[in-house]
């Protein structure tokens, strides 16, 4: 380990990894640049956001037997939310990345070897690309500014450092191309892995965070809505977004002063079965409903997603349809092998049967995410179904996600959240958002059943159809009518 004097305070300032060239002075927040057996002083590093990651410099861990600690980090900021990189040092004198973004984790590492890659520009989520000789997936596409930084990292980065990056996916696998440079990337490949398949240590507990950020995580606070007065409940370094159920501006949480990104209009205010601040005690761990959207797709159809927020547990989704309730999760691990269309994909060794494909838009919003969302924002949906589970990838024009979700009993609901849950008894529980869409899917299949049986049944009426055309008319409206009637009268 090197130890030099801040540039700008006098302070030590300690290089533990021979690779880093620059570390961040943890008492005045100027960039100490490593040059040869000097330093020098690159200005002021903007401080991080304390946010609710439980991880800190200083945590350690182990990946495959090989003990690892945390000696840096950057926040990255784009339109959608924040994430972090933590940067590692292993007791063998390797480093790699541990990515942080809502409470999924993943470790890279750079990839010495070389390969022909796509510029940034024409990468597209959702689309398979060929990476180190397999098929990988388009998560997300990303131009992020670097918003903060602490202790060391391996190259200099300072106000102005804009990260062009595309993350792909296959199962657990993840790379990352990393054009912040220039059009011929770095590339990083690395794992999906969780804080307890790291054996992490010293990470930060709840007490820490309030010391650290002045508000106790995972605690409800409330702030009145620049734009309209009214009070908006959120977590604070949890959520990045607010929108105000009343006047549904949107508001930046992530700033030291919460301003008003963009002004919302006044719309029609949404019964909700569960309020937001509401709390349940589900599987040991304690949730909050933080956040609530109301969406539709093409066909009208709606349905409700209220966003949980757990202390250790993370983020998950309770879904509410017309014809129930249903828990989802988003995925770490991805479909091994995904195409647009396939009539299947297959998940943890599970397979799972295409549905159906339709478009989502956000119809309502209010409370606080931990990304930017908006009445407009629009999804392109995939479903898939494997017994009462089911998978859902949504794709937008910067990031995919894939989520499992199964159904909920309304008497758990009811347990969970007691009187707090104000939802009606339903007809049976939802697998998934699409639930009414599978009445409107077996009808129409039923239709095309019909005109089949019709149009065989004709033809040989048609042969003679100067002497039949009576008789073939009457048959059509037989055969056709009944089915009609039946989904028209379903759907009114």
């Amino acid at each position: 380990m090197q130890t030099v004097s801040c540039p700008s305070c006098g302070a030590e300032v300690h290089f533990r990894s021979h690779a880093s060239v620059m570390a961040v002075c943890e008492y005045c927040s100027t960039s100490v640049l490593k040059d040869a057996d000097a330093v020098r002083d690159l200005g002021k590093m903007s401080s991080v956001l304390e946010d609710y990651s439980p991880i800190q410099i200083g945590t350690s861990g182990v990946l495959g037997q090989r003990p690892f600690t945390v000696v840096g980090r950057l926040q990255l900021r784009y339109d959608a939310g924040l994430w972090n990189e933590w940067y590692l040092l292993f007791d063998d004198g390797t480093t790699s990345w541990l990515g942080d973004s809502s409470g999924l984790y993943t470790i890279t590492a750079e990839y010495r070897g070389t390969a022909a890659l796509p510029p940034f520009d024409a990468l597209h989520p959702g689309y398979t690309y060929d990476l180190n000789g397999a098929p990988y997936t388009a998560a997300e596409i990303r131009v992020a500014d670097c918003v903060g930084g602490q202790g060391e990292l391996p190259f200099k980065v300072g106000d102005g450092y804009q990260a062009r990056v595309a993350d792909f996916r296959r199962g657990s696998e993840f790379i990352t191309l990393d054009y912040s440079d220039g059009p011929q990337p770095v590339i990083y490949t690395g794992l999906a892995v969780t804080l307890d398949s790291l054996q992490c240590q010293l990470l930060r507990d709840d007490e820490a965070i309030q010391r650290a950020a002045g508000r106790y995580r995972g605690k409800l606070s409330a702030l009145d809505c620049p734009a309209c007065g009214t009070q908006i409940k959120y977590l604070p370094g949890v959520t990045t977004t607010l929108v105000c159920q009343s006047c549904h501006s949107q508001i930046d949480a992530a700033s030291p002063k919460a301003a008003v990104l963009a002004a919302g209009e006044r719309l029609a205010s949404v019964p909700m079965s569960i309020e937001l601040g509401a709390t349940a005690r589900i599987n040991n761990q304690d949730f909050t409903i933080i956040g609530m959207m109301r969406r539709a797709d093409d066909e009208g159809t709606q349905w409700n997603e209220y966003l949980l927020y757990g202390t250790r547990a993370g983020f998950s989704w309770l879904v509410e349809t017309d014809e129930g309730w249903s828990g989802a999760n988003v995925l770490s691990e991805w479909p091994l092998s995904y195409q647009p269309g396939a009539p299947g994909v297959v998940v943890e060794r599970t397979q799972y049967s295409k549905l159906y494909d339709y478009g989502s838009v956000v119809t309502f919003a209010a409370g606080a995410f931990n990304w930017r969302v908006a009445v407009g924002d629009r999804t392109q949906v995939s479903e898939y179904s494997a017994g009462q589970l089911r998978l859902a990838s949504e794709t937008t024009a910067q990031e995919m996600t894939w989520s499992r979700s199964a159904p909920v009993a309304t008497d758990q609901l009811a347990a969970w959240f007691g009187s707090q849950f104000k939802g009606a008894p339903r007809r049976g529980t939802a697998t998934a958002a699409g639930s009414g869409r599978d009445a409107r899917y077996h009808r129409r299949l039923a239709q095309r059943v019909i005109w089949v049986m019709l149009a065989f049944n004709a033809i040989p009426l048609l042969i003679n159809f100067s002497s039949t055309w009576f008789l073939s008319l009457i048959g059509a409206a037989a055969i056709y009518l009944p089915a009609w009637f039946l989904d028209n009268g379903e759907s009114s």
